[in-house]
């Protein structure tokens, strides 16, 4: 194992749900057998953020949220082959799995029991210097900058992945629902993957940044018949659902063509309400997607890279991440914020 190069450590830490984040300075952590010392570049900002931050998951406190990291690896713990110390990597919403529950036995480790997220599990990026267990690592390339990285981490392998798992094809029509921090990124993924792009939004404001992302068309929510515009453009073969709003996911899902799905990675607690016969005919679904594993995020990474996928972002330093967290939370960032460290 090759030590740190600093012995101290900052870290924006929640005391108690709800509560100002508090600027500490600890000792660097050692990382212990299977696991990686990351040295943090660039953080985002999330919205799942708020199960620590806010509270709303068992959290044993206090505990450093953060779970879109970027940064270099200063460290490796016993037992840790493949991870060298000076490599890029990034860490997203996959924090590790048990390895040995049915799904992980099963190849699905998203889907593992026992699964782990930064800044939920373990204390997570908002921070100089994070510890990981070396699964949860992505390997960034060398042409993407951290903070363009640590978006893709969450919001990015989320989008990318449910679309590239979605069953269209190139050249079907592809409907983003939402144009915010997932959306901006999923109308860039879609259109580079070959879909007819059709963004989805409430009113016109995001109508022109929305083509400049790719998307063939437009649809403002408050003046079309969602369902029945998309009809027009042939059905969607695809609804990427990023909203968290279940209303508009009802709305747009009689505009699938025959065995067409939304796919809904737009977290809501909320009810959605459809009635069955809005499905039967047309052998239409609706299912949920999880984010992905470290691989499928170094697949977003490469991806990102390789077809100039970039997220919009507001950049604030790690000091100011109370001011971050409310930017994001605002619902005002354009469109995805993110903490840098000096």
């Amino acid at each position: 194992m090759t030590p740190a190069a600093t012995s101290r450590s900052r870290s924006m830490k929640v005391r108690t749900p709800g509560e100002p984040l508090e600027l500490v300075s600890r000792e660097v952590p050692t990382p212990g057998r299977g696991e990686v010392l990351v040295r943090v570049e660039a953080c985002g900002v999330c919205h799942s953020d708020a199960f620590t931050v806010d509270g709303g998951m068992p959290i044993d406190y206090p505990r450093v949220p953060g779970h879109e990291i970027a940064g270099t690896i200063d460290a490796v713990g016993a037992g840790v082959q493949t991870w060298t110390v000076g490599q890029r990597v990034g860490v997203g919403w996959f924090g590790g799995a048990c390895g040995h529950c049915d799904p992980c036995r099963r190849g699905d480790q998203i889907s593992c029991e026992n699964g782990q997220v930064p800044g939920i599990a373990y204390d997570g990026g908002y921070a100089d210097h994070v510890v990981v267990p070396a699964d949860a690592l992505a390997s960034i390339p060398e042409d993407l900058a951290s903070t363009d990285a640590a978006p893709l981490l969450c919001a990015g392998v989320t989008t990318f992945n449910a679309l590239r798992e979605s069953g269209a094809r190139a050249g079907d029509l592809v409907a983003v629902l939402g144009v915010g921090g997932l959306g901006h990124l999923g109308v860039q993924m879609a259109r580079r993957m070959g879909f007819e792009t059709v963004a989805i939004a409430r009113g016109t404001d995001k109508r022109e940044q929305a083509l400049a992302l790719g998307a063939h068309h437009y649809l403002d929510s408050t003046s079309v018949d969602v369902a029945e515009a998309l009809h027009q453009l042939g059905g969607a073969q695809t609804i990427l659902a990023t909203v968290t709003a279940p209303d508009a996911m009802s709305a747009a899902i009689g505009g699938l063509r025959p065995r067409g799905q939304m796919i809904v990675v737009g977290a809501s607690t909320e009810p959605m309400q459809i009635p069955p016969f809005a499905l039967i005919p047309g052998s239409t679904g609706v299912i949920g997607h999880a984010s992905g594993t470290s691989k499928d995020s170094e697949d977003t990474l490469r991806f990102a890279d390789l077809q100039d996928v970039r997220p919009l972002i507001e950049t604030y330093p790690l000091e100011q991440a109370d001011a971050a967290y409310a930017r994001m939370m605002s619902g005002d960032a354009r469109f995805r914020v993110v903490l840098t460290m000096s």
